[in-house]
């Protein structure tokens, strides 16, 4: 059974992330990758082939060593699915701002006010 890679999967861990800044800007051997972190390098070589899976990164062979370049496009998908969020969350800090300054200002407390004296009448009928 093939397990299906993802690029969420790809940047939940913090070494995969971490391997794809060393990459970002230029591409490194597998043993220049390895060297930066304290895990053994099969469990760096099983980031880079998830990392590899998910087309984060490409693998070239010169030689007899094998570079690692970042291929960051996939990212975007992750930029799509977080921009609906902010726009979200945007627009209810815009809304909590307007309650701020409305409380700041004193118009929130007429308005509530004013609200409840509605109410009053209406109970009294």
């Amino acid at each position: 059974m093939q397990i299906r890679r993802d690029v969420f999967q790809a940047i939940a861990d913090p070494t995969r992330r971490e391997i794809l800044d060393l990459v970002a800007f230029q591409s490194l051997n597998l043993n220049s990758i390895a060297e930066k972190f304290d895990v053994s390098r099969p469990a760096i070589s099983q980031h880079i082939k998830l990392l590899s899976e998910c087309g984060l990164i490409v693998i070239r062979k010169q030689g007899r060593e094998r570079y690692c370049e970042a291929r960051l496009q996939q990212l975007n998908e992750v930029s799509h699915w977080i921009e609906r969020y902010r726009k979200l969350w945007a627009g209810r800090y815009e809304a909590l701002d307007d309650l701020l300054e409305e409380m700041k200002s004193g118009k929130h407390t007429a308005t509530k006010q004013a609200s409840a004296k509605k109410k009053k009448k209406g109970l009294k009928k």
